[in-house]
């Protein structure tokens, strides 16, 4: 076999609770941000599609981790609701709740599943934003203490804890762009939701070592490749200014336990410093992960910003630098990302020269597709060879960065059954499996079966 991976290498797949569960408005649930803003804003949701039922996994969970199985998957990720699990988001635990995800996590054991466990995926109690959300320090402890009792109802049989998903997404979708609930377009603040939910990780993993539980807890990140258009001395320092505000803000900080000094510069210069208390810094040290999730889609194309001036004041980081599309780019034009294999072996060699070799997985990786039913053949099954492509290109490359001394221990697919994103609902299909919206019936798609083969055999010709 020419792609043979070791043995007991992960592969899975990932979703989030508010992008499978559904049942929002059930058993106790209170309402998160993404609950609210559909109920204040549909017109903002493609089709007008809110969470309200997503995929169907509260309801479906036994059928679905059964799919998992025949898909091959010795791992799964998802993500336990915060404002299923405490519906005032700093009081009382629901007892239905925790009778769901129970049954979740043992019959994942069952079936020979290892579950991954995130804590956040961008769904704030609505309760805790009325707070401030990830601006108020109180939402921050809130949390902290909503993390440690995750650990102490499930931490006997979890042993794959993540902080958070893309703790960038929120910053730069609901305080640096009117794209994300609450809307708020503002550098400072943005600036420090970013701070605090770096300490909100930091006490989170202060809280799991503290019960010295079996396992390792870590945190999910979107890393993307930043590279410039050319070697000119101001595209080079374009490039170093993204990839310091929108991959090293995170990434630092958490694998290195202290933020870069050029960041924290560029802050003071420019007025953007958030709070600190004096231990702080400690925490943060304290608060090295033991892995690394790595979400890799698309790499990010730099050049100097046009007629910006070195000390000028700025509004985002985008006037630090813009974007380009390389010419003659391998896109995917159904969700308008260009394809590019090689930045996650690009990405796994700077965490093992830069960071240490750092643990990690690559926990999310996906094509989404736009009117998939006209890949649909006479069986019924999406023909999605476009996805099995986009696979096994991506996976060749984990395979020479494991070759050269990655530490990378497995690949999780986003997602494995089609489910409710964000602002784009249903309009871009990432699963292994179709889900019919109509009747919720799941129909494995041919890149599914192809995966379930791969996982079998652990590699591929």
């Amino acid at each position: 076999m020419e792609y043979q991976f070791a043995d007991g290498f992960w592969w899975g797949s990932a979703t989030s609770a508010p992008q499978s569960e559904g049942a929002a408005a059930r058993d106790g649930k209170s309402r998160n941000i993404f609950d609210y803003w559909f109920e204040i804003a549909p017109e903002r949701f493609h089709d007008r599609v809110g969470p309200g039922e997503a995929s169907t996994f509260y309801d479906h969970f036994r059928t679905d981790i059964g799919l998992l199985k025949t898909l091959g998957h010795n791992t799964f990720r998802t993500s336990i609701s915060w404002s299923r699990l405490i519906p005032d988001g700093d009081g009382e635990v629901n007892p239905q709740a925790v009778a769901f995800y129970n049954a979740m996590i043992d019959e994942l054991l069952a079936q020979g599943i290892t579950p991954f466990i995130n804590l956040y995926h961008f769904d704030m109690p609505l309760c805790m934003q009325q707070r401030g959300g990830w601006e108020s320090r109180a939402v921050v402890e809130a949390y902290a203490r909503y993390a440690d009792t995750c650990f102490g109802l499930f931490g006997d049989r979890v042993t794959h804890w993540f902080t958070f998903n893309e703790p960038i997404v929120p910053v730069e979708a609901g305080y640096l762009n009117d794209l994300h609930y609450p809307c708020v377009v503002d550098f400072k603040r943005a600036v420090t939701v970013a701070y605090h939910s770096v300490l909100a990780h930091a006490m989170a993993v202060q809280r799991f070592r503290a019960r010295e539980l079996p396992g390792n807890i870590g945190i999910i990140l979107n890393l993307s490749p930043t590279y410039p258009r050319s070697d000119a001395p101001e595209d080079r320092q374009a490039a170093h200014d993204a990839d310091l505000l929108l991959n090293r803000s995170f990434l630092d900080p958490v694998a290195k336990g202290r933020y870069p000094a050029a960041l924290l510069q560029l802050l003071e210069r420019h007025g953007l410093m958030p709070h600190c208390e004096p231990q702080d810094a400690q925490l943060i040290e304290d608060g090295v992960v033991d892995i690394l999730g790595v979400n890799y889609y698309q790499p990010r194309r730099v050049l100097a910003k046009e007629g910006r001036r070195a000390e000028g004041p700025i509004a985002s980081p985008e006037d630090l630098f813009s974007y380009y599309a390389m010419p003659g780019r391998k896109i995917n034009p159904h969700r308008g990302w260009e394809i590019y294999e090689k930045g996650l072996y690009d990405i796994l060699m700077d965490l093992k020269e830069n960071y240490g070799n750092l643990p990690c997985y690559i926990s999310e990786n996906g094509m989404g597709v736009e009117g998939e039913e006209a890949f649909i053949g006479a069986d019924g099954r999406v023909e999605d060879d476009y996805r099995i492509d986009f696979i096994r290109e991506h996976l060749k490359w984990l395979h020479r960065a494991l070759a050269e001394g990655s530490q990378c221990k497995g690949y999780h697919l986003w997602t494995f059954i089609d489910c409710w994103s964000w602002l784009n609902a249903y309009k871009n299909r990432y699963g292994l499996v179709r889900l019919d919206r109509a009747d919720q019936h799941r129909t494995i798609k041919k890149s599914g079966y192809w995966f379930a083969e791969a996982a079998r055999r652990n590699g591929f010709d």
